[in-house]
């Protein structure tokens, strides 16, 4: 071994050992402290201020879109397109819960019927399935050598294709 070789496994092993300390430094730390009362209080400030916010964007976005859609129901008037009357859309619930069933398609509560595992797997990898209507009949047949191409360059079918 030359000196290069040698000197570059000792870095290795040396910041192979420095990660190795770091690692278990970092897990003996205790937990950080919990927040003061004041640090409670700024966090609960910042949260309030940021739902009013939220809610002072969501009121301008509302009045924007009715802006634009009272817009458009005037013009549709004026160039005489039908127009229907505006849906009017119901809040959300803020707490909503997932949708129940959450499975693919088919499948109650992402389980395997006892009738889809009961079918009969069909695959044309495995050979249980008939090969498709895309699929070559077979290999492309060899031909002896020195055998012409099928179509010449630089004749009239050629340019065709």
């Amino acid at each position: 071994m030359n000196e290069r070789t040698t000197a570059r496994r000792w870095i290795r092993a040396a910041a192979l050992a420095l990660a190795g300390m770091s690692g278990a430094a970092l897990a003996a730390l205790p937990p950080p402290p919990p927040p003061t009362p004041a640090q409670q209080q700024a966090a609960a400030d910042k949260k309030a201020k940021a739902d009013a916010q939220a809610a002072k964007d969501k009121e301008n976005l509302a009045a924007s879109m009715d802006a634009v859609s009272a817009r458009w129901r005037a013009r549709a008037a004026a160039q005489g397109w039908k127009t229907h009357a505006p849906v009017a859309i119901a809040a959300a619930p803020a707490s909503a819960a997932p949708a129940v069933g959450g499975g693919p398609a088919g499948q109650p509560q992402g389980k395997l019927t006892p009738a889809g595992a009961a079918a009969p797997i069909q695959s044309e990898k495995h050979g249980t399935a008939p090969p498709s209507e895309d699929v070559k009949a077979g290999p492309t047949k060899s031909v002896p050598a020195g055998t012409p191409p099928t179509v010449q360059k630089g004749s009239p079918d050629a340019s065709k294709k």
